[in-house]
């Protein structure tokens, strides 16, 4: 979703972002319709893709030789709290023998990843939910780049932020409590999430206490293996 003081900024800007204006924002090469009810995408969550194709023993660029494949040949994959759908289309996109579902509390958030899964002409499933409420399987991956901003941070810029929907942004438990939500959820094999790294021990500390492995972090990407699953 986001960084820290090096991407949030501090220079005041009155004037809606450009991603809002054209309607139009890139995400790992590809353009995705944006509108004000959901976030813009941000280069490091491309990482989550990145992940994604390394699990599944395939290259993610150039040069850079896949690890052994993880995950099964036809891998249900879910995005929560899908926002523009970016993540989840690009997956599809990337992954076409998985099979991908997304979900988001927000009907107008939805709306505008069914949008732009048309445009890309991917087939998804996508659920209205909070988390997992609504979800009646268990994947073998779950992706999540949830609320995970706190109000506290003192290098938060929040008027230039305040074109971006509230209910995307930010969380209670120091930006923490819908990512806790969801480890304790979660059943698929594999956990990927997005944070700040300044929150990323804490997340790992509390995934280890419930049975998760902390496999990798990759930028402000955290990947965890259930044993159990």
């Amino acid at each position: 979703m986001f960084a820290n003081a090096k991407f949030w900024g501090r220079k005041r800007r009155q004037d809606p972002p450009k991603a809002y204006t054209l309607g139009i924002s890139d995400f790992y090469g590809r353009d995705f319709i944006v509108t004000p009810d959901v976030l813009i995408p941000r280069p490091e969550t491309e990482q989550i893709i990145d992940t994604i194709l390394n699990l599944a023993g395939k290259p993610y660029l150039p040069g850079v030789k896949p690890s052994k494949r993880a995950l099964p040949p036809n891998p249900t994959i879910l995005d929560v709290g899908t926002g523009s759908g970016c993540i989840a289309i690009t997956i599809k996109k990337e992954l076409p023998e998985a099979e991908v579902h997304a979900t988001d509390i927000s009907k107008k958030a939805l709306q505008t990843a069914q949008k732009n899964a048309q445009n890309h002409g991917v087939h998804l499933s996508f659920i209205i939910s909070h988390l997992l409420n609504n979800v009646k399987f268990t994947p073998d991956v779950i992706v999540a780049n949830l609320p995970y901003v706190d109000k506290d941070w003192d290098w938060l810029d929040k008027e230039s932020l305040s074109f971006e929907p509230a209910i995307a942004l930010y969380a209670a438990d120091h930006g923490l409590k819908l990512i806790k939500e969801l480890i304790d959820a979660a059943s698929s094999k594999y956990l990927i999430l997005e944070a700040d790294p300044c929150q990323h021990q804490e997340i790992i500390n509390f995934a280890t206490k419930k049975g998760l492995q902390h496999l990798e972090t990759r930028g402000f990407i955290l990947t965890f293996y259930n044993p159990q699953a």
